[in-house]
């Protein structure tokens, strides 16, 4: 995915309401008193939303939950959903909690009377998919199947499904546009909506990849022989029914609840509230939460060296969510990468590490051409005075960062910088002064001057090699991540860690 698009991220907050409180361990408030607030499904949706967030880079997002009261299906079937049983008292305690902490985590939350989460969804994903703006669904529904198209991608968190429209047709054997008839077809016992009798997903596939759609079928109903046949003919009269009840709405009105539509501005993703966050944490007992905000506002002066909180061993206890996969753990989790098909459109981070001098044009270029530059280095040592450089990786827009590998063990990696010597570009970073005195001693090491393309030598090769005994060398730092090794902190801005680093000085003259 381009970094230059723009990304709406939808979620199903009724699909993952359920989930999570299903998910969870009976969360309270006061792990000493059953009958004190449960909190379950908040921790959950929490930890869903933070997750998303480390995945998914949106410029806009929205929560959406399904309102009070009827739905124009209850007046058009009165027995829709009917078999449902009532939402537990538990979980209704915690609707609007939910609520309000997804708004102080930067998300707009939608509940639209007289219409279903899926059809808010549906509109606004249309909306954005008209503007080629892309859209990512995050939810365990299947019905949403029917929204996908080459804008849209239906991702579901929980088992890291990704149904794009390869993955439709591959998981129910039809392409997106014929999900409506497919599952008018077959029914939606979920829902309560009948389909035709004895018609199962295999007979449905075949019928609509024989015969195009519905409509087609409906039409030679006449020549369906055998007890198909015989029950399509016998249901007719139900079928148009029973696709409008599955048929997500593309049209609801929502210009009273969103301004500006089709402009996206007023669901732009907002920052969390971090201090109104830290209230609500301590309300509802998530003490593991108020400490990591309380870690993230933590000035480094008050920060005993480079020591990091070690996590705390899980904990087999109703009060205790490491039972559960990381989505509903109570520990904050570090990100891990995704593999597969899982891993491509459900995250449109880009990062990259500079291999060939095409790749190092097309980044200086860019640095060039930026009024800010992040500039990070990769050194053996905290130490301005004692480190050695192993890498610089730089970004100049949010989600989007490149890495040169300097000093990997690989002799031709020994690039200059690209903001050397170039005073008048602005920086943002960690530690400027750190930075800066890092790259002066770089460029005045007697090992370097006037050998750019020689390796390093004697403490410094020494030095590169510990993490390799160890199993963690620089390149495979995650993005974003740290990595520890003999007292040695190496950060990353992001690269791609799967790939070995080659030559650049050997490709400079191709």
């Amino acid at each position: 995915m381009s970094p230059d698009k723009k990304t709406l991220l939808l979620v199903d907050g009724s699909s993952y309401l359920y989930r999570a409180f299903h998910a969870m361990p009976d969360l309270r408030v006061n792990p000493a008193d059953p009958h004190s607030p449960a909190t379950g499904a908040i921790r959950g949706m929490v930890n869903m939303i933070q997750k998303l967030r480390k995945d998914v880079r949106a410029d806009y997002a929205v929560c959406v939950f399904d309102a009070k009261g009827p739905t124009f299906r209850d007046e058009l079937y009165p027995a829709y959903k009917a078999q449902r049983s009532p939402m537990p008292d538990d979980l209704r305690s915690q609707v609007e909690p939910i609520h309000e902490v997804v708004e102080l985590l930067g998300w707009k939350v939608l509940c639209v009377p007289g219409v279903e989460a899926d059809d808010v969804i549906g509109t606004l994903a249309g909306i954005a998919s008209r503007q080629q703006i892309e859209v990512i669904i995050s939810s365990g529904d299947k019905d949403l199947s029917q929204l996908v198209d080459e804008h849209i991608t239906v991702i579901d968190t929980m088992n890291g499904k990704r149904r794009d429209l390869a993955g439709v047709e591959a998981e129910f054997g039809v392409p997106p546009r014929l999900m409506v008839d497919y599952q008018t077809l077959v029914g939606d016992t979920v829902d309560n909506v009948p389909g035709v009798p004895k018609v199962g997903p295999k007979t449905a596939v075949k019928l609509l990849l024989e015969h195009g759609s519905l409509d087609a079928l409906v039409a030679r109903a006449a020549e369906i022989k055998g007890a198909v046949g015989e029950n399509l003919r016998g249901a007719l009269d139900w079928l148009p029914k029973g696709r409008e009840l599955l048929t997500i709405k593309k049209d609801c009105e929502l210009n009273s609840y969103i301004d500006g539509l089709p402009a996206l501005d007023a669901i732009a993703t907002g920052a969390p509230q971090t201090s109104a966050l830290r209230t609500f944490y301590l309300k509802y007992g998530f003490k593991g939460l108020v400490s990591q905000i309380d870690e993230e506002n933590t000035p480094p002066e008050r920060v005993g060296g480079p020591k990091r909180r070690q996590p705390r061993p899980v904990v087999a206890s109703l009060n205790e969510p490491g039972l559960f996969d990381d989505l509903f753990s109570e520990q904050p989790v570090s990100p891990q990468p995704l593999t597969g098909d899982a891993a491509d459109p459900a995250s449109n981070l880009h990062y990259e590490t500079i291999l060939d001098w095409d790749a190092f044009g097309r980044w200086l270029a860019k640095i060039e051409a930026a009024e800010l530059v992040a500039l990070d280095t990769e050194t053996t040592s905290l130490d301005e005075m004692l480190a050695t450089v192993v890498g610089l990786s730089f970004s100049v827009t949010p989600g989007e960062a490149a890495y040169i590998p300097l000093a990997h063990n690989y002799p031709e990696h020994q690039v200059r910088p690209p903001c050397a010597g170039q005073p008048r570009y602005r920086g943002a970073g960690l530690r400027p002064r750190h930075h800066a005195a890092k790259l002066c001693a770089r460029s005045a090491s007697p090992a370097r001057a006037g050998q750019p393309g020689r390796p390093a030598s004697g403490p410094q090769r020494h030095q590169l090699r510990r993490p390799v005994r160890q199993g963690r060398t620089p390149a495979q730092v995650q993005p974003g991540g740290h990595c520890q090794s003999g007292g040695v902190f190496v950060r990353r801005l992001g690269s791609d860690a799967r790939r070995p680093p080659r030559a650049l000085a050997a490709n400079r003259g191709q």
